[in-house]
């Protein structure tokens, strides 16, 4: 039996798709989806066929689309519509569908970012509480700490024979230095991504310092030198 039913909902990002790549043990190959009427969802629904279709090891996914207005309402009120929420892009309201999702009971996987202003930082610290207090779990799908070679990373950087110990930095010569380059234009799965409109309005989408910037921090959390009192930074460049 599958332990896990995958929910989509307003997928708004390719991120969505990319959860289903791949087919996965104890996950139901049966998705619910759950978005309007338009672009971004035929856009989704294009590229899970394009995994079911392709000629190396091509996956098994049967979707259930419930296409129209207020999709966040309709998932609610379905009395069986899985236990995996998908969220990705529609970063403004991302975190009430964070929010209504885990006082639901669900579990949410959510691509980054799940906030765009300071002032909602609240929001999300009370939605990963009531979600330990639920025993659900919320998280960021965009984490490359279990990715293997980030996990290579932090033990060659925790080896002193292999890394040595972290130098201090300053602010002209930092210890490490990370850069990342985000293109408008770029292919996904092999395929030239469209991007949505929303992504080029920084109300909706939000700013590089909350979008681009989950990329670099993510790899330095798993960096911990225990030989150096410097704060823990990141592997080499």
């Amino acid at each position: 039996m599958q332990s896990v039913h995958l929910i989509t909902l307003d997928p708004a990002h390719f991120h969505a798709a990319l959860v289903q790549k791949e087919m996965y043990a104890g996950v139901s190959p049966l998705v619910k989806v759950y978005a309007p009427l338009g672009l971004d969802l035929t856009e989704h629904l294009t590229r899970v066929a394009r995994f079911n279709q392709r000629a190396e090891n091509p996956t098994t996914w049967e979707l259930d689309v419930h296409a129209g207005p207020g999709s966040l309402d309709r998932m609610l009120r379905d009395e069986a519509p899985g236990n995996v929420v998908v969220l990705s892009g529609r970063n403004r309201s991302k975190i009430e569908r964070i929010e209504r999702s885990v006082a639901h009971g669900f579990h949410v996987l959510a691509d980054k970012p799940w906030i765009l202003r300071s002032a909602d930082l609240p929001r999300l610290e009370a939605s990963l509480n009531a979600a330990d207090e639920k025993g659900v779990i919320a998280y960021d799908i965009m984490t490359e700490r279990y990715e293997v070679t980030s996990m290579l990373h932090q033990e060659l950087v925790n080896t002193p024979a292999v890394f040595g110990t972290l130098l201090p930095g300053d602010p002209s010569k930092p210890a490490i230095y990370m850069d990342s380059m985000h293109r408008l234009l770029k292919t996904v799965a092999g395929v030239p991504m469209l991007r949505p409109l929303e992504f080029f309005d920084i109300e909706e989408q939000g700013e590089a310092l909350s979008d681009v910037g989950t990329h670099l921090v993510d790899p330095l959390t798993i960096v911990r030198t225990s030989n150096s009192s410097t704060p823990a930074a990141g592997p080499p460049p």
